[in-house]
């Protein structure tokens, strides 16, 4: 390996044995059932004896979760892996942290790894927050007073100092990855690996982490970040790489990626809409639709005309923080502004009944430029967690044609500099 490089993926694959039921006739026999269970009982003992994995089921399937992955990443490097949901990016980050073996191919470090790949990784649930830094701490290779040294940092970052010595297990979800993103972000790794569990904190502290993550990579280490956060992969990172069933679809600039990932992951569609047992969410809260609609009926909108939002939401388990909106974002995924139902002072915020509930807002007129926009339901429970947060939305096309000017009539390709198009009256004072 050359010595700027510090990750090489040769050939990289990693398979799974997965067991399915067969399709059951309606009416069996118990001598069906009976020999059914036996014959999977034979396999399972054969599979024991034979040092393979166990797999529950009538028929086993190959699948591929990683397939012929090859990279390479340099020193200094902050990397972007992006990809929907069952791309494989955890996968690999798993292989790339030594947690998984992979099935084919090799991958060469160079360098000591810390990783966030999910919240509490590395954490004992029994052990308080300050036992567990040095845990954590003593397993990415770090000396006792090279944690000690740390410690003080760790604790400010994370603001946990008050519960440092409550076990971990008592801690919120947001307490608890606050406190496993300072530990690896701050014992000085020479390569950072960060999987979506920022998705878990609050706006504030996100921030913190991109700027942490920023700070990290400017002293020349290596970070990997994956995300459906299009904006913080494209503030964050410099190089991105596109995932796609196990595969490398494209590798390149960060903006370059990310716009041809938008382009090929959009829906056009006006609305989403999912039945209740399978729609994104929790026992607080489930997303049932999301519809963006003007006065017309064209598939092409206006931005001289208002434009509307409905979600429908189902409430569960009554939550006094549990906050609803929507994020819009520009086609090459930099977030234009987020909207939620709590940004209004408290005495108006809509009473959500146990059950459906409809909400809407109006995005105004004359606001936006010309092009795609793609909007994004958000629902998290306020400074904790996000409930429905994903890479999942609406997208449609902006005519833009909100202004008499003949100035606006020559804008190349219908669009203006900049995300938003408001017009602003000039005077002479």
């Amino acid at each position: 390996m050359t010595s700027d490089v510090v990750i090489r993926a040769e050939g990289l694959g990693k398979k799974y044995i997965i067991g399915h039921e067969a399709d059951r006739e309606r009416y069996t026999t118990l001598r069906d059932s009976m020999g059914r269970s036996l014959r999977n009982w034979g396999r399972s003992a054969r599979d024991m004896f034979a040092g393979k994995a166990l797999v529950a089921g009538d028929e086993i399937e190959e699948f591929w979760a990683l397939k012929d992955i090859n990279f390479e990443i340099k020193r200094g490097d902050v990397v972007g892996i992006i990809g929907r949901n069952g791309a494989g990016k955890s996968t690999l980050l798993k292989v790339l942290s030594r947690i998984t073996e992979p099935t084919t191919g090799r991958v060469t470090i160079d360098g000591r790894v810390a990783s966030l790949l999910e919240v509490g990784t590395g954490f004992h649930p029994e052990l308080s927050g300050r036992e567990n830094i040095y845990l954590n701490g003593a397993i990415l290779g770090m000396s006792r007073d090279e944690i000690k040294r740390k410690f003080d940092e760790i604790v400010d970052f994370a603001a946990v100092e008050k519960f440092l010595d409550t076990p971990v297990k008592r801690y919120s979800s947001g307490m608890y990855v606050r406190l496993a993103f300072a530990v690896a972000a701050h014992l000085e790794p020479e390569i950072l690996i960060v999987d979506e569990v920022l998705a878990v904190g609050d706006a504030e502290f996100q921030k913190k982490c991109l700027g942490k993550m920023k700070d990290v990579a400017g002293h020349g280490r290596t970070v990997l970040f994956v995300s459906h956060n299009m904006g913080a992969v494209a503030a964050l990172c410099g190089r991105a790489l596109t995932l796609s069933r196990g595969s490398i679809q494209a590798v390149g600039p960060v903006a370059d990626v990310i716009f041809d990932y938008q382009r090929s992951t959009s829906t056009g569609k006006r609305f989403l809409t999912w039945d209740e047992r399978n729609a994104p969410g929790d026992n607080f809260a489930k997303l049932l639709s999301l519809i963006v609609r003007q006065d017309n009926d064209r598939e092409v909108f206006s931005t001289s005309k208002p434009t509307q939002i409905e979600m429908t939401v189902l409430r569960g388990a009554p939550l006094r923080d549990l906050n609803i909106g929507v994020e819009i974002q520009a086609i090459d995924g930099q977030s234009i502004f987020s909207t939620h139902f709590t940004d209004v002072d408290e005495a108006d915020w809509p009473i959500l009944n146990p059950g459906l509930n409809r909400l809407s807002c109006e995005l105004p007129a004359g606001l936006f430029n010309g092009g795609p926009i793609s909007i994004f339901p958000r629902i998290s429970v306020h400074g904790q967690h996000w409930i429905v947060y994903g890479n999942e939305g609406v997208e449609v096309e902006m005519t833009l044609d909100h202004s008499t000017s003949p100035f606006w009539t020559t804008q190349s390709n219908g669009r203006r500099h900049g995300a938003i198009a408001p017009i602003l009256r000039w005077n002479i004072t």
